[in-house]
């Protein structure tokens, strides 16, 4: 069968894996699709050669395509989620300088708990922080700022920073930086150089954040109707496989290879497992669905969620409809249903409002959606808290 050749960029993240899985395991070549996969050193590398036509598809942050089609920030366009990637996956992290800081005033917080981060701080009399994020449209950023939000610290001022993901050891080590919020490995990475610890999830902030979309331009999505289908029914199958726990270790030898991340399997093993260390003489702390890639309708690029994003990066009430239309539901439906994929009743919920798995109305029958409550307790529906 001839195949179609489709450019897909990337940032070497453990959460880049159902597109590396899709190529690896012939997923996208069962959909006639030969997947070139075209790593990038930044996510404004990425964000440019996607806009500019230089890459057909593309891993993005989420809050990336709502940013691009609503005009904010360096080069927009028109950009379209057609699913998410992956849902978590990213850690906060002090520098160990700054950790050992926090215990020597009061113990030091507990790993996991966003408020007693706080009081930590206060305690050890921290007033100003510097904390590398890998992008300003990020969910990291977004955590991030909720978290400092929501606790209200008046005297801490932060300086958010900019750095590449593979970056960021590197910039605590040389005290660029005094803290991080990233994706793994990269998290990882700094705690086994001991020049970091971990001391937050992502899901400690939001229990079900949507993390990776993989995103394309409206246009070419219009123009491709067959290349867009194989696609997302490669990368959904891709994303499924990996969330079966008996192909995990394989998973991990595949993204480690030099071509891919270029990383010892230790290092890309906690986040496939959910097992991470904080300091580099801990033993693994398990986390829940701390990486999840199909499980409880991780793909289903919810409206909702796009409404969330919309708002916390500034946009007007006007343009929430167009932030809601990147994420493409529509499309969802009609290429993944035809498959078999369980698909939700509704294409926007309450978001926040779940404390404990729910079963809720699907085609299928069978949906059973995760946990998505705030550390605060907040619900938000169409972006604005209820």
């Amino acid at each position: 069968m001839m195949k179609t050749v489709l450019n897909c960029g990337y940032v070497p993240l453990v959460d880049c894996a159902p597109l590396i899985i899709a190529q690896e395991l012939g997923f996208a070549a069962e959909e006639g699709i030969d997947l070139n996969l075209v790593q990038q050193p930044s996510w404004s590398a990425l964000r440019d050669m996607l806009a500019l036509g230089h890459l057909d598809a593309a891993q993005m942050l989420s809050p990336m395509p709502v940013a691009m089609s609503l005009g904010l920030g360096g080069l927009s366009a028109e950009i379209d989620a057609l699913m998410v990637l992956s849902v978590n996956g990213t850690v906060f992290g002090l520098s160990t300088p700054l950790a050992q800081k926090l215990r020597a005033a009061d113990h030091g917080p507990a790993f996991g708990q966003a408020a007693q981060l706080h009081k930590s701080l206060n305690a050890a009399g921290i007033d100003h922080l510097r904390i590398g994020v890998p992008f300003h449209f990020s969910m990291h950023r977004l955590l991030l700022e909720y978290w400092l939000a929501e606790n209200g610290q008046p005297d801490l001022s932060v300086d958010i920073v900019a750095v590449p993901p593979p970056r960021m050891s590197d910039a605590i080590s040389r005290n660029e930086i005094d803290a991080f919020w990233v994706g793994e490995p990269w998290g990882s990475v700094a705690v086994s150089r001991e020049v970091a610890e971990l001391v937050l999830p992502g899901n400690a902030i939001w229990a079900f954040a949507p993390e990776k979309v993989l995103a394309a331009r409206h246009r070419w999505i219009e123009d491709h109707p067959t290349r867009v289908r194989g696609l997302m029914r490669a990368v959904h199958q891709a994303a499924r496989w990996l969330d079966t726990s008996t192909n995990k270790s394989l998973a991990v030898e595949i993204l480690a290879r030099s071509e891919h991340l270029n990383l010892a399997p230790d290092l890309i093993d906690p986040a496939i497992s959910g097992q991470l260390s904080p300091k580099a003489e801990d033993l693994p702390t398990q986390i829940d669905r701390f990486l999840v890639f199909n499980k409880h309708a991780a793909n289903f690029p919810w409206r909702s969620q796009a409404a969330w994003i919309a708002r916390r990066i500034g946009a007007a009430a006007d343009d929430i409809a167009k932030a809601k239309a990147c994420f493409r539901t529509d499309l969802y439906r009609d290429n993944l249903g035809p498959v078999g994929v369980d698909l939700p009743g509704a294409s926007e919920k309450i978001e926040g409002a779940m404390r404990h798995s729910t079963a809720v109305s699907s085609t299928r029958g069978h949906m059973i959606l995760a946990p998505d409550a705030f550390f605060d307790g907040k619900t938000y529906e169409n972006g604005t808290e209820k």
